[in-house]
């Protein structure tokens, strides 16, 4: 069962403001790009009617906390935990971290919140429990891991871009 996914991506010019810093809003958009490809590496789409679901994973949270700027073509590590799995739920903790020659420097926190949801009759938006074949692929995140980025800004750069459970 997976509880953790990264990915590498460089800051593109088209990204960035006048000054060549990265837009806020696009932090948002690298943590979907790392949540699409954690689903694909489970064998989904996070798009779930593409596996024959009437579902879908709306947005009810978003937030990011911003310790540094990230500039163009500067490359990113974004390493996505899950630190929840509800019934109908899933929150995530998205860490991005600037690439160097000497390790990784963490330059922001996200949080995303998505809930499991049908849409009804009258077009209102009903929240359902997980599919089981996806909720059971899926893992919170060990306590000891999700703690570990609020207390180092400075760490070793990645081994591996995807972690399971071992058990």
């Amino acid at each position: 069962m997976a509880y953790e996914f990264q990915i590498t991506r460089r800051v593109e010019f088209s990204e960035t403001d006048m000054e060549g810093i990265m837009h806020f809003s696009n932090f948002f958009r690298f943590m979907e790009t790392a949540e699409s490809a954690f689903f694909r590496s489970l064998g989904y789409s996070v798009v779930l009617s593409r596996n024959g679901l009437a579902m879908g994973l709306p947005r009810v949270h978003a937030e990011c906390d911003y310790e540094a700027p990230l500039r163009f073509e500067d490359e990113v590590l974004v390493r996505l935990l899950v630190e929840k799995k509800g019934t109908r739920s899933l929150t995530y903790q998205f860490r991005f971290y600037r690439l160097n020659d000497t390790g990784r420097q963490q330059v922001a926190r996200g949080r995303l919140t998505a809930v499991c949801a049908t849409r009804q009759e009258d077009g209102s938006m009903k929240a359902v429990a997980l599919p089981k074949i996806l909720a059971e692929k899926i893992q919170e995140a060990p306590a000891q891991l999700l703690a570990e980025g609020s207390r180092s800004k400075t760490a070793p750069a990645p081994r591996g871009t995807h972690h399971s459970n071992p058990a």
